[in-house]
């Protein structure tokens, strides 16, 4: 994969969802990196992680969800490449933040001081308030209880008061009981922040001494800071201004104004603690939570250009999403029927996704929609055209749907388990058309599933994924045929090309953990049967099986005892030809 450029690269991903008060952590810190025309599949079991994890490429996370940590940095030439104009009003917007920026580098100068001002205030109120561990360990207590209190009061929802009265007057009882449980740990602790800031007060000594030294501080901090800013300085501000207008530049006046203020708020933050705001990946992190960053080229009298730094972990214009869903990342869904308006007419769904992300008329439209039924497998196109979805199979409505996320040419597709609902040789059908059009149109394929059979005839590379966490990574070749990872192992032995006559299907015991709980160790230790001390201790690291190969297991550590795959898949490709009689 060395010559080849990375077209999305995931590091550090984590993603949450709030669920009852609860906070579900279902992506655990993943990095991934997708190639242009490559296919890479990715596999594991039910809950695993997989859709969440490509719902993210496109910005598909239900409203419960959200990245709480790392970035997804999308490398497209035609989306980062930015214009803004430069007329009158735009260049007083420039001036006007360069002049902020230039009023805010003299906090710069006593960045060392106000960092130490800054810690000595924390210190401060920590002793005023729980300390953290004590804070958390009761936060996390109560918000138990209430996801308790919230089960049993959706189960009593469920229960008849006439006919289960016993039933119902004991859950009313429970109610009753978690609520006063609640209350003694709210009151609990706010008695011991009283505890605590009483006993903080009472620290006379303490006061004083916090006082003269916070004071001697901002003494220092004012003489330091009504120092004069370098000119070297003073350009940096006159580059960072342009960049702020060409990353704003896209939204509305309103919109545009409010961003300006958020960044300006933001750097002048940033300035205060000492950021280094030569370092672009500085920059980018400010930047990253208020608009995205571009990074200015160059510009002529009548235009700014530069070049956006294109986060989708942090994308929070819904016109940013309608230019990279669709037009540069589509989906193919499991079920066709979810994806496909059944009052619509076939020829209708494909013609207004072309018109709404290409430059072209509604004739033109219709043609591009015609040839692109053809490329998938339609037979007489333009006689059905005009049909609706209920006048086409399950294998038909499939192609079709292929052909509406193929129709703007994306760079990824994203194909979420497309085959599960359809018949084996209809399955077939769908897996060679989507490989055959990769290479016309030179797309990324991800592939999603849980079968591993399939991913034999789809995959360049695997990325198996378990409890949000990707354990093994590797060529098809590699985590077919040299799998590292026990949970690799154990989905290749459940595979049913692999059961021989009179035998029981292998099967996984046991069950995935919760992922409303922290992990501790590797999360399939309690289903390994190979596990070892450490797995129940420590998480384990990503090892280097080879440039290419990588498995999260403490069995790759030198000091591991030497384990054997299992039997069942030791000669798995001799195995899988004799099934086949290949």
């Amino acid at each position: 994969m060395e010559n080849k450029k990375v077209l999305l690269q995931v590091k550090d991903l984590t993603v949450k969802f709030s669920v009852r008060g609860r906070t579900l952590t279902a992506i655990r810190n993943v990095s991934l990196d997708l190639y242009e025309n490559e296919s890479i599949a990715i596999v594991g079991e039910s809950g695993s992680g997989k859709s969440v994890l490509t719902k993210t490429f496109a910005g598909m996370l239900d409203a419960n969800g959200y990245i709480s940590e790392g970035s997804i940095i999308f490398s497209d030439e035609e989306l980062s490449d930015t214009n803004v104009s430069l007329g009158l009003s735009d260049r007083r917007f420039i001036a006007y933040a360069e002049k902020k920026l230039n009023e805010h580098s003299h906090l710069e100068l006593g960045a060392d001081i106000y960092r130490q001002m800054v810690e000595l205030e924390s210190e401060n109120k920590r002793r005023f308030t729980l300390d953290e561990e004590e804070e958390k360990r009761t936060n996390d207590a109560i918000a138990e209880l209430n996801f308790k209190r919230t089960e049993t009061y959706n189960y009593k929802l469920t229960v008849d008061s006439r006919k289960q009265k016993a039933e119902y007057k004991e859950l009313n009882a429970k109610i009753a009981q978690l609520d006063d449980q609640i209350k003694a740990l709210e009151k609990e602790r706010e008695q011991n922040i009283a505890a605590h800031k009483a006993a903080a007060k009472a620290d006379t000594a303490y006061l004083a001494k916090f006082n003269e030294k916070m004071a001697a501080l901002k003494a220092e901090y004012a003489k330091v800071t009504a120092g004069e800013v370098g000119e070297a300085v003073k350009k940096r501000n006159a580059l960072i201004a342009k960049e702020i207008y060409l990353s704003v530049g896209r939204y509305p006046l309103k919109k545009r104004i409010s961003l300006i203020n958020a960044l300006l708020k933001a750097l002048k933050k940033a300035m205060q603690l000492g950021a280094d705001l030569d370092d672009d990946n500085v920059k980018n992190a400010i930047f990253d939570d208020i608009a995205f960053r571009v990074k200015y080229l160059d510009e002529t009298e009548t235009n700014l250009h530069g070049k956006c730094n294109l986060n989708l972990a942090k994308v929070k214009y819904s016109k940013d999403w309608t230019k990279i869903r669709g037009g540069k990342i589509a989906t193919v869904f499991q079920d066709p029927m979810t994806s496909l308006n059944p009052i619509v007419t076939i020829g209708k769904q494909i013609t207004s996704v072309i018109l709404k992300h290409q430059d072209c008329s509604e004739l033109e439209a219709r043609k591009r929609a015609i040839v692109l039924m053809k490329k998938v497998g339609i037979p007489n196109a333009e006689k059905r055209f005009d049909d609706y979805p209920f006048q086409y199979s399950g294998g038909m409505r499939q192609r079709i749907v292929i052909a509406i996320a193929l129709s703007c040419q994306p760079k990824i597709l994203i194909c979420d388990e497309p085959t599960t609902a359809l018949d084996v040789t209809i399955q077939a059908q769908i897996l060679k058309l989507i490989k055959d059009l990769q290479k016309e149109f030179n797309y990324t394929i991800v592939f999603i599933t849980h079968d591993l059979g399939v991913v034999a005839n789809v995959a360049d590379r695997v990325a198996v994924l378990y409890a949000g966490q990707i354990v093994e990574l590797g060529t098809v070749e590699e985590v077919f045929y040299d799998s590292q990872h026990p949970y690799t192992w154990a989905l290749l032995s459940s595979l049913p090309q692999l059961a021989q006559r009179n035998t029981k299907l292998y099967s996984i015991s046991g069950t995935p953990p919760s992922l409303y709980n922290k992990i501790v160790g590797d999360a399939f230790a309690p289903r390994n049967p190979y596990c070892l001390k450490v797995d129940t201790l420590k998480e384990p690291p990503m090892f280097k099986v080879t440039e290419t190969h990588f498995a999260k297991t403490w069995l790759l550590d030198p000091r591991a005892p030497k384990v054997e795959r299992p039997e069942i898949i030791q000669d798995i490709h001799e195995k899988m030809m004799s099934t086949y009689n290949m």
